[in-house]
């Protein structure tokens, strides 16, 4: 039974008194404090270090992580397992380390928990090695500092905001925007072409979701070379709050060990700051600015500083990000967004459009959108992309106040253009055939460039624009639709004598 009594920090209750005899074998502790997730646990003869695992319950399975140490003979833990069944005056057994992950080539095509068991219903793998999930960032003498660019087969993303091979990008909205969709895309998308290992990181997710992707992996044909973990959101913050560590330490074997190239896919990583937001309060931290842990930089950033390209491999990740209430100043969009070297942002008003994937290409960015990086052709492509679409976001109210007939000729073309411009940018996903019917397009960044030219270059001007939604390349347009020249030729000269 779970005792719920509240005891200070530093308790004068008196000890038990068969610790020694309990202590003789092994270092071995006595639970004195229950509290939800909150375990106090005593040991007399040698205090296990800080993130130490520790093993108690009926058959050891409640498994808790040392977070402080409250005195010499006292720690106070996290559980990282339901806490039901344990009581005051149990045993505790120290492990003799931190929580550890499993590593090596028998990982592949399985999904773990945060433990390293394996919950896909077959048997445990074999010719797995452990080890701890708590590992350091490789020094900077060891990064690679070359800049490539990694494609995604996505037209939106590949023009506007190209990702970084080694780098981090991340994918904001709130609920509902379509953050999950397009992480399975870009999984569908890049395992078939990405030569590498795809880890799947979930954090808070659900048990939903997981069996989705792996069943369809699965039907893809490309979860041979993919490992996903899952942390589910109804486990205790603790292993919701570890699991990023875990996918981080497989990423980091087949980087350092394997020497390959690691995709690495996590999905929320806001759940993983609100875990530590749950165990800061747990613990009786004081919280900081809009409730968050007053801890939250250090910890983002020692999970994130992980993430690195080395001489011998490089990590990519992906990262969703829930936004709360679609605010961007929140301190957890706030503090990820320093870490990026991309930013897709999701919008709510895009998707009631029907402008799927709904990333609003004014909000998001790259750093990698550089002459230098992505080539002079294709940085000014994309700058005036851009100027187009600003100038018709600019050109909104008036059309909704005066209407069409109020803007001038020039006025006129650049929302034809930028209309026309949107519309090229939507793409079907393979991951959302069983719901659209429509089948998924990966377009090439050569074929995605071409396009968006063409479109500034009027060559469309005379198309409709529902020709250009939700195509591939820009030649599918011309297949079954007849330009309507002699409708669009009245429109612009009742403008023009306008």
């Amino acid at each position: 039974m779970v005792s719920n009594t509240e005891a200070p920090l530093l308790t004068d209750e008196p000890l038990p008194q068969d610790i020694d005899s309990r202590s003789v074998l092994h270092n071995t502790g006595t639970v004195i404090s229950v509290r939800g997730s909150v375990v106090d646990v005593v040991f007399d003869r040698q205090l296990p270090p800080i993130r130490s695992l520790l093993k108690t319950g009926a058959e050891k399975q409640i498994l808790i992580e040392v977070f402080s140490q409250l005195d010499q003979q006292r720690v106070r833990c996290i559980a990282l397992t339901p806490t039901q069944g344990l009581s005051r005056g149990m045993v505790v057994e120290d492990s003799g380390g931190p929580l550890q992950s499993p590593v090596g080539k028998g990982i592949l095509s399985r999904m773990f928990d945060v433990f390293g068991n394996a919950t896909d219903r077959q048997p445990a793998p074999t010719d797995i090695q452990w080890r701890s999930v708590h590992n350091v960032p490789p020094p900077l003498s060891q990064r690679a500092t070359k800049t490539e660019v990694f494609e995604t087969g996505i037209k939106v993303i590949d023009v506007l905001m190209p990702l970084e091979r080694g780098g981090k990008a991340g994918l904001f909205g709130g609920a509902g925007v379509g953050k999950t969709v397009l992480l399975t895309e870009m999984i569908h998308n890049m395992v078939g072409q990405h030569a590498g290992v795809s880890i799947f990181c979930g954090i808070g997710e659900r048990c939903r979701e997981g069996e989705e992707l792996y069943r369809e992996m699965k039907a893809a044909g490309v979860l041979d070379n993919m490992v996903m973990v899952f942390g589910q959101m109804n486990e205790p913050p603790g292993a919701r709050f570890r699991v990023g560590h875990a996918a981080l330490t497989m990423a980091e074997y087949f980087r350092d060990d394997e020497h390959r190239d690691v995709l690495l896919l996590i999905d929320n990583i806001f759940r993983f700051i609100q875990a530590g937001m749950e165990v800061s309060g747990l613990m009786g931290q004081m919280p900081a600015r809009l409730g968050y842990q007053p801890t939250m930089g250090t910890e983002l950033s020692q999970l994130e500083e992980r993430i690195a390209n080395t001489g011998s491999g490089a990590i990519t990740s992906i990262q969703a990000v829930y936004v709360p209430a679609d605010d961007f100043t929140d301190p957890a969009a706030v503090h990820t967004f320093s870490h990026l070297s991309a930013s897709i942002v999701l919008s709510r008003k895009r998707a009631s459009e029907g402008l799927y994937p709904a990333i609003d290409p004014l909000q998001s960015s790259s750093k990698m959108a550089t002459p230098g990086v992505i080539g002079k052709r294709h940085y000014d492509l994309a700058q005036q992309i851009r100027s187009t679409l600003a100038h018709y976001a600019e050109l909104k109210d008036i059309i909704a106040m005066l209407g069409m007939e109020q803007l001038s000729p020039e006025d006129h073309k650049v929302v034809g253009r930028a209309r026309r411009l949107e519309r090229f940018l939507t793409q079907p996903f393979f991951t959302t055939e069983q719901f659209t019917s429509m089948s998924g397009k990966l377009v090439s960044l050569e074929d995605a460039l071409e396009g968006c030219e063409r479109i500034l270059r009027d060559e469309f001007k005379d198309y409709p624009e529902k020709a250009l939604y939700m195509i591939g390349s820009i030649d599918e347009a011309r297949k079954d639709v007849e330009p309507v020249a002699t409708e669009e030729g009245n429109d612009v000269s009742s403008t023009d004598d306008t």
